[in-house]
């Protein structure tokens, strides 16, 4: 990790001697911001779960810390290639950096460490989970970055960014095309899958369950085209186990985060939200936040940046909600163009007020602590999913390993 990605940190190539550009601080604070969502509905969400994610239609606050993490992404890597000398090394650059972040993304949440519940490690290779949110950062990441260095016309007045830039539009209506034929055009079959109870420390319990489908463009957890996909190149035990529609009410779902055995046979399925799919949409996402840092890197004087910020919110937000209004569900796990297009323009938004708090009117001591977890994002990324800080704080009791921070807050949110 001593090659610094600019994933999640503002890693921007100096400027020529004499000429050195002041350091966009909202950019840091929205970073910054993002990861304390992510902590916020990560240890906040079983306590109040209307900020957790959705079971599946429609958007809680969870749900907009993917759009926001992959719209930071690409308003960066405006300025980290806004002058590119060598197209072939920024390439190898680039995906080598994007590799060493799906890489890190595997031994965060492939399985390999295991939490707090059991404070072991280790994974077998045949249920490995192989897509995450790293790796989702990662794929959006190196599909914006070819996209800045290999398609942008560049000129010598660089006023009018759609102009600009329009081939980076059209690659985001073609993704965005792609998507929609997938989704509505792939026929899903009826299904069976297997899942294996270890129960029993002697023998393993395995139970057959099957999905009848047999349709077209269905948008539900059971029969989707993105979930037929992830099964047969990805393959179902390295899927994620424990999807967050089993919180619908057809799962009946235990206190426990058991599924009951009456539920319909799909509420036992695994299934990627980061899956390969949906994957398209979300680098969308991170293209319509490279033209936001464009406006940024190009345009010197605040409020022209601001306008086209606002107007560039705008012309989301508007297709987002006519899209949601005829029938386009918004929804996460599948990355739909409704939820792409809302939460983009959610993500303009909150940039254009922070930018005008921030960096505008000078406020930085309000956002400081904002400021310093957007440098450091990455570390506490790690930190965080890793369970590294809760197992740390874990390990200091009184007398009995019960008597522990963590054991403590447990009691206290149980009991409240």
């Amino acid at each position: 990790m001593a090659d610094r990605i600019p994933l999640l940190n503002n890693d921007v190539e100096e400027p020529p001697a004499g000429r050195r550009t002041p350091r966009v601080a909202s950019l840091d604070v929205f970073r910054g911001l993002s990861v304390f969502l992510m902590m916020l509905v990560d240890y906040g969400g079983s306590i109040f779960p209307i900020i957790a994610h959705s079971p599946w239609n429609g958007v809680h606050l969870a749900d907009f810390v993917m759009p926001f993490f992959l719209f930071i992404v690409g308003v960066s890597l405006a300025l980290v290639y806004k002058k590119v000398t060598n197209r072939v090394e920024a390439t190898w650059k680039a995906v080598i950096r994007a590799a060493k972040l799906f890489l890190l993304g595997i031994l965060l949440q492939g399985g390999y460490l295991h939490g707090i519940s059991s404070l072991t490690y280790g994974v077998d290779v045949e249920r490995i989970r192989w897509f995450g949110i790293l790796q989702r950062i990662s794929i959006g990441y190196v599909v914006t970055a070819l996209c800045e260095i290999w398609l942008s016309q560049r000129t010598s007045q660089q006023q009018h960014v759609v102009k600009s830039y329009y081939w980076h539009w059209s690659l985001a209506i073609f993704l965005s095309v792609i998507y929609v034929a997938l989704s509505y055009g792939l026929y899903v079959p009826d299904w069976q899958f297997e899942v294996t109870s270890s129960s029993d420390a002697l023998l393993d319990a395995s139970t057959l369950y099957s999905v009848k489908c047999s349709v077209r463009g269905d948008l539900g957890p059971a029969c989707n085209a993105a979930g037929m996909i992830d099964r047969y190149v990805i393959g179902n035990n390295h899927l994620y186990a424990k999807p967050v529609y089993r919180n619908l009410k057809d799962c009946n779902i235990s206190s426990g985060g058991q599924v009951s055995d009456n539920s319909p046979s799909w509420c036992h399925a695994p299934f990627d939200p980061e899956g390969i799919l949906s994957s398209l949409t979300a680098a969308v996402t991170c293209i319509i936040g490279l033209q936001y840092g464009h406006v940024l890197a190009n345009l010197l004087d605040s409020k022209r940046r601001l306008d086209n910020w606002f107007m560039f919110s705008a012309t989301l937000f508007v297709p987002g909600i006519f899209l949601a209004l005829v029938g386009v569900p918004v929804n996460k796990a599948l990355y739909t163009v409704s939820y792409m297009l809302i939460t983009s323009s959610a993500a303009g938004v909150t940039f254009c007020a922070l930018y005008l708090l921030v960096d505008v009117y000078g406020y930085r001591q309000l956002t400081s602590l904002l400021e310093w977890m957007g440098k450091h994002s990455l570390s506490i990324f790690v930190l965080v999913t890793s369970n590294v800080a809760v197992i740390a704080l874990q390990g200091f009791y009184w007398k009995v390993p019960e008597n522990n921070i963590i054991h403590w807050i447990v009691k206290l949110v149980v009991r409240a």
